[in-house]
């Protein structure tokens, strides 16, 4: 018998992981651009959702200049934005440069197992960092909200973790243009810079209200 490596123990966990199917025919072009806007409005769309449960925060946000690159918007479904994605991938890169897991890429079994393991560990980090924003105070004191809503808060962002985690799968799988966590990044940026220019919203500056945007 063969020795047991680490990262076979991924493969009872591959059945229940949710995945992408990787396409059986070339895409075409333009049904490239039609995936990639797609998972693009789905992000777009998660970053506009409020979260269920939070009540209104007085507090400065501790993440506010680090916004931009993790693709986050806070108090919405993208709170952790890109950064379990990113974490998984650091991880799992430094696990197998260092040989801590034993993997052959050339081998197409390794490669499939090194992909679940990297998507359940990048899972387990959602997880741990939704219950890290709610237990820190993020969204205000646990015993102010209740546990039933510091767990429906985590629900919502474990479940919108999932949500970048396939749509940055479905991109890599050749479905979509790019990879998706740098089109999550550029599209952020994009949106912040639109937004900051063109916002109807109104402020009071201390000299009257004005508009927030910049061009209005």
């Amino acid at each position: 018998m063969g020795r047991t490596r680490v990262i076979d123990h991924v493969k009872p966990f591959l059945c229940v992981l949710p995945e992408v199917a990787a396409p059986q025919r070339r895409i075409p072009f333009r049904e490239k651009i039609l995936w990639t806007g797609i998972s693009l409005f789905v992000f777009l769309v998660c970053c506009q959702i409020p979260l269920y449960g939070i009540g209104a925060s007085k507090s400065t946000d501790p993440f506010y200049w680090m916004r931009v690159i993790l693709a986050s918007n806070r108090g919405t479904l993208m709170e952790l934005g890109i950064s379990p994605i990113v974490t998984s991938g650091m991880v799992m890169q430094l696990l197998a440069g260092s040989k801590i897991l034993d993997v052959d890429q050339t081998l197409k079994e390794d490669r499939m197992l090194f992909a679940g393991a990297q998507k359940l560990v990048g899972m387990g980090i959602t997880l741990v960092e939704a219950v890290a924003y709610v237990m820190a105070g993020m969204y205000g004191e646990v015993k102010d909200l209740g546990a039933g809503n510091a767990c429906l808060i985590i629900m919502q962002l474990f479940f919108a973790g999932v949500i970048v985690l396939i749509l940055d799968e479905l991109l890599q799988k050749g479905y979509g243009l790019g990879a998706g966590i740098s089109l999550f990044i550029a599209t952020n940026v994009c949106e912040t810079i639109c937004w900051k220019a063109f916002s109807p919203t109104t402020i009071n500056t201390g000299k009257g209200t004005e508009f927030e945007g910049a061009v209005i």
